[in-house]
């Protein structure tokens, strides 16, 4: 697509890759992103290490135009993402007053110890981002936006600078459900997808009652084409005997 807005998210965290966490941000993010024409291209869930995360930041801010990260922000050992952002900019790591301040907002001066504090250390030249659930904040330096793990903490901080992320055209998307396998269609859905390279075509098998279909979601920028293409798939399905449901919504 002409003039792509991207993005990649990356999950901070050992308890996601153990399967102790399910990580339920990245549909917040990828369905946010997508109404402002911001496309989420690539989701990367890097372990509580240092050169990790350093090394996943460093590659995917290179390679998109927004790169946001969830965990390790918080109060423990094991909350290292601040650090690793810092040397990811090659920027020292500073108790921020501003963050201090915040923190003081929900906790009383004689309960914020050292390791509550260290939510208060930040990228210098870092940018906060608001946390209105527990004051703790985030910090964009870059084009990298670093926010918490904890999904209600995290969708506050999202919905705090989803107003200053530019994105492109809002992408939409249309449905169309094929009650016949994705074998069967295959050959049709490549052939229109070849034809049509300015639009997303992702194929979705599903199992209903013991009875085998297919979800076709066709997405793009521009709403008259992904119909048109949407149409396309559902008079291919019922060339070979398929019958469909269409339905749309948005991205």
């Amino acid at each position: 697509m002409v003039d792509e807005v991207s993005a990649a998210l990356v999950i901070i965290g050992n308890e996601v890759l153990s399967g102790r966490t399910q990580d339920i941000n990245v549909q917040y993010i990828a369905k946010g992103l997508g109404e402002i024409g911001v496309r989420l291209k690539e989701v990367r869930v890097v372990e509580d290490d240092e050169a990790a995360i350093i090394k996943a930041v460093n590659e995917l801010r290179a390679a998109y135009t927004y790169i946001f990260t969830t965990g390790g922000i918080g109060p423990t050992h094991d909350d290292i993402t601040s650090e690793c952002i810092a040397k990811a900019f090659g920027v020292p790591l500073l108790r921020d007053p501003r963050a201090v301040e915040r923190l003081l907002r929900q906790i009383k001066p004689e309960n914020l110890n050292e390791a509550r504090l260290r939510m208060a250390n930040i990228p210098e030249g870092a940018d906060l981002i608001d946390n209105p659930v527990s004051h703790a904040p985030g910090f964009k330096i870059g084009n990298v936006h670093v926010m918490a793990g904890v999904p209600k903490i995290m969708q506050a901080m999202f919905d705090g600078i989803r107003g200053s992320l530019k994105g492109g055209r809002p992408l939409v998307s249309m449905n169309v459900t094929i009650h016949m396998g994705e074998g069967a269609i295959a050959d049709g859905l490549r052939q229109i997808q070849d034809d049509h390279a300015d639009v997303e075509i992702g194929s979705y098998p599903f199992s209903r009652d013991g009875q085998y279909g297919t979800i076709i979601v066709t997405r793009g920028a521009d709403p008259t084409t992904v119909s048109t293409v949407s149409r396309l798939v559902a008079t291919m399905a019922e060339s070979v005997g398929a019958r469909i449901e269409m339905d749309s919504e948005s991205a």
